[in-house]
């Protein structure tokens, strides 16, 4: 990862899609040295319903929710503003919010910084720093289309879960690995989950 700070700012929020969230986590937990996690309250609920995991905001831990520890991953409260990703002074090499529910990308695009998720958002849109947004959600409504018409305007990049079937996926494992193939893929980090498109075939 060239010019690379090494950090990396990563929201969880309440829209489906937690197996993507753990998987990234996982991906990026080994590419970083420090890497600031946000999950909101509904993002707990979501996590226990499509993964199992039992994980509460009183018990959030590395081994809770990724079922192993990573010393890069520091959880931090959002409703902190009194942490690092709070501020412009803070480098980093982007924030990923993955899944990023409608309520979440409305609040960034009305510049709404309710709580350290949205803020360390603002901040990436002020510092044109990388701002990763993952929605899932279908279909989509007029308000939701122009929500991120505005944040992709502002300087966000917006890519839905939307995994692709070319490479003939076998599993659910691999259409969530596509996704967070993308993901990396636009932060310039290295991975294998997916080959590069025809590449092997050369």
């Amino acid at each position: 990862m060239p010019n690379s700070t090494g950090r990396l700012v990563v929201a969880i929020t309440g829209a489906s899609g937690a197996p993507y969230a753990v998987k990234f986590l996982q991906e990026a937990a080994k590419l970083y040295r420090e890497v600031y996690v946000m999950v909101t309250e509904q993002a707990l609920q979501v996590i226990g319903v499509e993964t199992g995991r039992g994980v509460s905001s009183d018990k959030l831990t590395c081994e809770a929710l990724l079922g192993e520890n990573f010393p890069s991953i520091k959880f931090a409260d959002r409703r902190n503003f009194f942490t690092p990703p709070a501020s412009g002074s803070y480098r980093h090499d982007g924030m990923v919010i993955v899944p990023c529910s409608m309520g979440t990308a409305s609040r960034i695009a009305a510049g709404t910084s309710d709580d350290l998720i949205t803020r360390a958002a603002d901040v990436c849109l002020k510092e044109r720093r990388r701002l990763i947004l993952v929605p899932r959600e279908t279909p989509l409504n007029l308000i939701h289309l122009r929500n991120m018409v505005t944040l992709a305007e502002a300087g966000a990049t917006i890519l839905p879960a939307a995994p692709a079937f070319y490479h003939n996926p076998k599993s659910i494992d691999d259409l969530v690995d596509f996704v967070v193939a993308r993901i990396l893929q636009q932060l310039d980090a290295p991975h294998s989950l997916v080959a590069e498109w025809q590449v092997a075939k050369q």
